[in-house]
């Protein structure tokens, strides 16, 4: 039986486990050779379902905020760093407003995903079936056609942790500090588009402490990576700062969004795949239990301090997901080099893993033919989806309230949403409709400004006529959103006038997170 020497100490015995010995020969670094070609292949399969998707029905919600706040270019945002937005723009710019460009950023970062989980497959000493087995449930699961779809920041932050993980696994391997400052460089591109990547540092070096690499944290060129780190962030950080540290609210808001205990596990399964999860679960145990893998049992043990954090705080369950990948890849290390128990070894057979892709595509892409009852397929487990479409009927009823007006009075009309996603659409999808200026006070939104005192009618998109009256003289309907089966269906309306405070001053009472 040959072997492989880990950093352990260790020996791995050569990969000639249940799915039979591994073609993949050692490489000049001493690791099987990387699986290159048929990783590509599930690589490009995926990123072929999501680019042939990605134009179907519309803009997610978010998007169109991102499209929004980029005319009104800030250090950063009361609820994301800059990057979204101007990736967003230069997107929309270079493929003239075009969904599947916009998208394409998103596209290409999940498809290469399927790389860096088998690289961190390989790392762990995988050879070819191990290697493509990590990177097909990467293709397979929910939580990559979802991430893939639509450009999100948690795209680019999942990715990136996926990144990070195996850059973390190749130093253990390696000790090149050159892969710290790599890892570095990463987190600062990521933490321009979300700060969670600061969590699973902070996890790393708590893990760290308790169960080594303790090494790690005296590397030169690890502070020299968190000081580039700093001084990329430093500038949205002091936004946040003079702006009264918003994000940090917008955790409470993601809080009480939270469904509870129970919808969190719920969801976290859905995301990893229901059966797939078997192989995470098993990859866990091996990282926390394993001799063999004992060098890279901090990142196990990072994942359940960070799971269980997210969990009591109420949480998503996405931001601990970019360490799935570290999970599969040790399960799958180890069934390539043991012999996992036959009763559960069939969940993550490949038939099985083909069952899900498609399972996936059908509840978490915008694959069926879209229904009256239902606008996109899967949005009860992915609502995400379900702000894709109506965009145009909102456009089309706030137009028509906008024609109802006098044409010296809609000149000076301004339109005022309840909601920052709805102010995104009108402010890109009404630009050509000769819409008044749009401003809203939700969430970030509400930074880009207050409409101006002297404004004497205001198009009011959503809330209800009780409330409005608090505000203005005179309310009237005029028109209702068409359509169902989304978000903004049968949204009101109105033409309000009277108002009895000047803007500037009801600006700041108006302002609101949720």
């Amino acid at each position: 039986m040959t072997t492989t020497t880990q950093p352990s100490g260790k020996a791995f015995p050569s990969a000639d486990g249940p799915d039979g010995p591994s073609p993949a020969a050692a490489g000049s670094d001493g690791l099987p050779a990387l699986a290159w070609k048929p990783v590509a292949a599930v690589g490009a399969v995926l990123g072929l379902l999501l680019l042939v998707t990605s134009g179907r029905w519309g803009h997610q919600g978010d998007e169109l905020y991102f499209l929004g706040a980029a005319e009104h270019l800030s250090w950063s945002y009361a609820d994301n760093p800059p990057l979204m937005p101007l990736l967003a723009s230069a997107m929309d710019g270079l493929f003239n407003g075009s969904l599947v460009g916009l998208r394409l950023p998103a596209t290409l970062l999940t498809a290469a995903g399927t790389l860096f989980a088998a690289l961190i497959a390989r790392e762990l000493g995988g050879g070819t079936r191990a290697q493509l087995r990590t990177a097909a449930v990467w293709a397979a699961v929910p939580l990559s056609m979802i991430i893939g779809h639509s450009l999100s920041a948690s795209t680019v932050d999942i990715v990136a942790w996926t990144v990070v993980s195996w850059l973390l696994v190749a130093w253990v391997r390696r000790r090149d500090d050159r892969v710290l400052l790599a890892a570095a460089l990463v987190t600062a591109v990521a933490m321009q588009a979300k700060y969670s990547i600061a969590f699973l540092w902070i996890a790393v070096a708590v893990s760290v402490l308790f169960v080594g690499p303790r090494p790690l944290l005296r590397r030169p060129l690890l502070w020299a990576g968190a000081a580039v780190v700093v001084v990329t962030a430093l500038p949205g950080l002091l936004w946040q700062a003079d702006h009264g540290w918003p994000q940090l609210d917008m955790a409470e808001v993601f809080r009480r969004e939270s469904s509870g205990a129970v919808a969190y596990v719920g969801v976290g399964f859905f995301l990893a795949g229901v059966l797939l999860t078997v192989l995470l679960g098993y990859g866990l145990w091996q990282l926390l239990r394993s001799p063999e893998l004992r060098p890279y049992r901090f990142l196990g043990w990072s994942f359940v301090g960070l799971f269980l954090l997210f969990l009591v705080s109420g949480g998503r369950p996405t931001y601990a997901a970019g360490l799935f990948p570290v999970l599969w890849a040790a399960g799958a290390v180890r069934m390539e080099r043991g012999a996992p128990s036959k009763w559960w070894r069939w969940a993550v057979s490949w038939p099985v893993i083909g069952l899900f892709f498609v399972f996936s595509a059908l509840t978490s892409l915008p694959v069926l033919p879209r229904s009256d009852d239902e606008a996109v397929a899967g949005t009860e487990n992915n609502p995400q989806a379900a702000e894709t479409v109506g965009w145009d009927d909102l456009v089309d009823a706030v137009e028509k309230s906008a024609r109802s007006l006098p044409a010296k009075e809609r000149e000076r009309a301004v339109i005022v949403t309840e909601y920052y996603t709805e102010a995104g659409a009108l402010d890109h999808l009404g630009s050509g409709a000769g819409l008044p200026d749009v401003y809203s006070a939700h969430r970030g939104y509400w930074y880009f400004g207050a409409p101006p005192d002297g404004t004497r009618t205001t198009i009011f998109v959503g809330s209800d006529r009780e409330e409005l009256l608090e505000r203005f003289t005179e309310v009237r309907e005029a028109a209702t959103v068409a359509g169902k089966g989304n978000k903004v269906a049968g949204t009101k309306v109105w033409i309000c006038t009277g108002g009895k405070q000047p803007w500037s001053k009801a600006w700041p009472e108006l302002a609101h997170l949720y």
